[in-house]
């Protein structure tokens, strides 16, 4: 049996832990961001390595989603298809998503906005992709699990293997651990906002934070929270 899983998450959470996470297991291919590419084309944003992306990647949206549904590898019978909510544009046709099992990773955004600063010299409630994340949440129906990434890191272990079982699959004791450095699978762009993922071995225990924003980046945290909160009341709890 086959499996198309479709993680849904914004900018600086655990998305690329989590990636490496899954490509650890030797049943699975992963991809990193597939329609970043056609993002950066249709909406002319200046992103880091800009023109390198559109040329790695499918640049249109129609095409980037038909590379979603490639034949895997022999051998392979987990796809995993790590995406950026912030991707989807307003008006585009995302009856497509239901073909695949999603899950939405979602992060307190003054915790999100904090990070994402450190980066890009600005941040506007768009870029983080909660508002996306709860619009796509409503249009599954609420069907999606949600999974908090501050819950997951205190049991990193008993998350993926929920996540395992709701799929149908064995848990791997590989995806807790993995080698540093890049992957021929990190995108472009990976050198701009990897470093700390390539420096990692494992998941790093959750920290609670108190971060200090400026009063711009504070009202786009306190924008997004409403969203952040419809999904984390109906966040997984184990």
């Amino acid at each position: 049996m086959t499996v198309r899983l479709a993680m849904w998450s914004g900018p600086r959470n655990i998305s690329t832990a989590m990636m490496r996470a899954w490509e650890n297991r030797a049943d699975t291919v992963v991809v990193d961001e597939p329609l970043y590419a056609a993002y950066l084309a249709r909406t002319g944003l200046d992103h880091p390595a800009r023109y390198e992306v559109i040329a790695s990647q499918p640049a249109t949206y129609d095409a980037a989603v038909a590379s979603l549904y490639a034949d895997l590898p022999e051998g392979i019978t987990l796809h995993y298809a790590k995406h950026m909510t912030h991707h989807l544009l307003p008006g585009d046709d995302t009856a497509w998503v239901r073909d695949f099992r999603n899950v939405l990773l979602i992060r307190d955004p003054a915790e999100v906005v904090h990070s994402y600063v450190k980066s890009r010299e600005s941040c506007e409630p768009a870029d983080i992709g909660l508002l996306q994340q709860a619009a796509l949440f409503e249009e599954l129906g609420g069907d999606a699990p949600v999974i908090d990434s501050a819950d997951f890191l205190t049991d990193p272990r008993g998350y993926l293997s929920w996540l395992c079982e709701w799929l149908g699959i064995d848990f791997d004791e590989r995806m807790l651990a993995w080698p540093p450095g890049a992957r021929d699978s990190d995108g472009v762009w990976a050198p701009h906002w990897y470093s700390a993922v390539w420096a990692s071995t494992g998941f790093a225990p959750y920290e609670p934070r108190t971060v200090t924003l400026s009063e711009h980046d504070a009202e786009v945290a306190h924008a997004c929270r409403p969203a952040y909160e419809r999904l984390r009341s109906a966040r997984v709890v184990i």
